[in-house]
């Protein structure tokens, strides 16, 4: 169990700060949650995974399972008011060994991460010369190296200064990127494809449901989605004001990057329908198809400029929570200041994230035919993400006790407790009937 004597909100807790106040951790979760992991990753996995039938089991996932798991994530981390290995060494003895391998699998989730902010940067920068240009010729040079060192450098100069910079970053971002796209799904009502996407995103084909990769995409990007099993929540909790209601904070995280991923789909298919682009195109959907709809927009030009600038922010806010989660671990646990963390976590990032950024250049870096991006994305971000999920749920409910985790929810309401205990001890156990099940039938 926890045994940190100190509550949510002690001394130790404030030298380490906070966020201000409880809507500034929504919008800076929102903001992590959101970036690149709806307005990039849901388009080309809905794409891939049959349109209706996948976002239906995303939302089951979501709702159902993850939903409990983000809250238990965010509360064990303000319990504990440390770094993710911290956190999960105060839970079990053994817990430090966890703790290092959700922080191992953010550093390889978040070098490829940084890569496809640098291809939002180089399409921003693009937009305002007025030179953009599809995927495929983007990627004939060694833009996407160049562009990947560029966010690398800009990461790093933000997480010098603090998440006092995310918070404020944060705050303007997510109100000006929800117009945007709104505005955009506006546009893309008009467009011929507008039908044939209806019919896409809104009529699902059940014998999918059949696929059992398509559940494991699903819960994959659900998972994903909401940082499960990444050290995002854990890391972002620990610096949640004392009087937050933790359940309320993170609903509004999951309803809003829900109805933003939703969104995103509304806005990216008209335009593949009306273009006649292939909706499985993969990993570059986005950067092949909305070049494409500028091109072809009145104003589209200053319209370009406005919707790549707030992409690159949006994802610059997912690869910044990601590198402050190794950033506090590798500070905390070895004992060294902010700033030599985060230039020994830019080292690692450049070693980890070139290869990512190479697969898209005329090397063409492979694994198994798949650039080495999109099989990283696929491997680690939906496969392993599920595994620590999963575990890091189990580690916590099996192992900290009821009265403490209620402390940290922020509520006297047992409902949310009773309901996190379920999803997060036996969850585990119904994947493995599930995964026996499978390989019976």
């Amino acid at each position: 169990m926890v045994q940190r004597t100190e509550s949510p909100g002690s001394e130790t807790a404030k030298s380490r700060g906070q966020w201000s106040s409880e809507p500034a951790f929504v919008f800076s979760m929102a903001a992590a949650a959101v970036g690149l992991g709806n307005l990039w990753r849901f388009p080309y996995m809905v794409g891939e995974f049959g349109g209706a039938a996948f976002i239906l089991a995303y939302l089951l996932a979501l709702f159902i399972i993850c939903m409990p798991m983000m809250i238990l994530e965010v509360a064990a981390g303000r319990l504990a008011q440390g770094n993710t290995v911290h956190t999960y060494r105060q839970v079990n003895r053994f817990g430090a060994w966890y703790g290092w391998f959700v922080v191992g699998l953010t550093v390889l989730v978040t070098s490829y991460y940084l890569v496809i902010t640098g291809w939002t940067l180089g399409y921003a920068v693009d937009s305002v010369r007025d030179e953009l240009r599809p995927f495929a010729d983007f990627s004939q040079g060694y833009a996407s190296v160049w562009f990947f060192l560029a966010t690398l450098v800009l990461a790093g100069l933000f997480l010098i200064r603090g998440i006092g910079a995310i918070e404020a970053f944060s705050k303007v971002l997510m109100p000006m990127l929800i117009v945007m796209i709104i505005g955009l799904v506006v546009v893309a009502s008009q467009m011929a494809g507008w039908e044939e996407a209806k019919d896409f995103l809104l009529v699902a084909d059940f014998s999918a449901w059949g696929d059992t990769r398509l559940w494991v995409m699903a819960f994959g990007q659900a998972f994903f989605t909401l940082a499960l099993g990444q050290g995002y929540l854990v890391t972002y909790g620990s610096y949640i004001p004392r009087k937050a209601h933790v359940p309320r904070a993170c609903l509004v995280v999951g309803i809003t990057e829900t109805i933003i991923a939703l969104l995103a789909g509304w806005m990216i298919f008209p335009f593949v329908f009306t273009y006649g682009l292939d909706p499985g195109e993969g990993s570059q959907l986005a950067f092949t198809t909305l070049p494409k709809v500028f091109e072809n927009m009145a104003w589209g030009l200053p319209v370009a400029m406005a919707f790549f600038s707030l992409f690159f922010l949006a994802a610059f806010s997912s690869s910044l929570a990601g590198l402050k989660v190794i950033v506090s671990a590798v500070a905390e646990e070895f004992r060294i200041t902010n700033t030599k963390a985060v230039l020994i976590v830019a080292a690692l990032m450049l070693g980890l994230g070139l290869p990512s950024a190479l697969s898209f250049t005329p090397l063409a870096l492979t694994i198994g035919g798949m650039p080495v991006l999109d099989w990283v994305d696929q491997m680690v971000g939906t496969q392993v993400v599920l595994f620590s999920g999963i575990f890091g749920a189990a580690f916590f409910c099996w192992f900290v006790r009821p009265m403490k985790l209620r402390t940290a929810l922020g509520t006297s309401n047992r409902w949310w407790q009773w309901r996190i205990y379920i999803v997060g001890r036996w969850l585990p156990f119904a994947v493995l009937l599930w995964l026996l099940l499978t390989w019976i039938f």
